[in-house]
């Protein structure tokens, strides 16, 4: 078995750009309907909206990433923290320590899900 994730929205190539970009994800799959991107051995894909051979449960947009989020493991999240800012990345959450060891930052993706990049303490 195996799991992986995918996120329905507007945003397809913006979150593949902004994947790919910022991360060096490689990309599995892309067409203009869906996107399949592996990082570590994960994978996150994105499908366009509305697409008539799909389920309705697969065919509704996600809206403002809320109730979402997508980690990225990391071996240094101050290098990770400083290299995105000066790419000009906002920071959705600055970089902090977590009382059970992570220490970790927040950015949004094009879609608007929360990717916690995190240095597991």
């Amino acid at each position: 078995m195996k799991l992986w994730s995918g996120v329905v929205t507007e945003h397809l190539q913006a979150c593949r750009d902004f994947y790919v970009r910022l991360f060096q994800c490689r990309v599995l799959f892309d067409s203009d309907w869906f996107v399949l991107l592996e990082l570590g051995g994960g994978e996150l894909g994105f499908l366009a909206p509305q697409q008539e051979a799909q389920a309705a449960a697969f065919q509704r947009p996600l809206r403002d990433g809320q109730g979402l989020w997508v980690t990225i493991d990391v071996d240094d999240a101050d290098a990770e923290y400083q290299r995105l800012r000066a790419l000009g990345v906002p920071i959705e959450v600055a970089i902090r320590d977590e009382a059970w060891g992570d220490r970790h930052f927040v950015i949004l993706d094009p879609a608007g899900i929360a990717v916690d990049v995190v240095q597991h303490g």
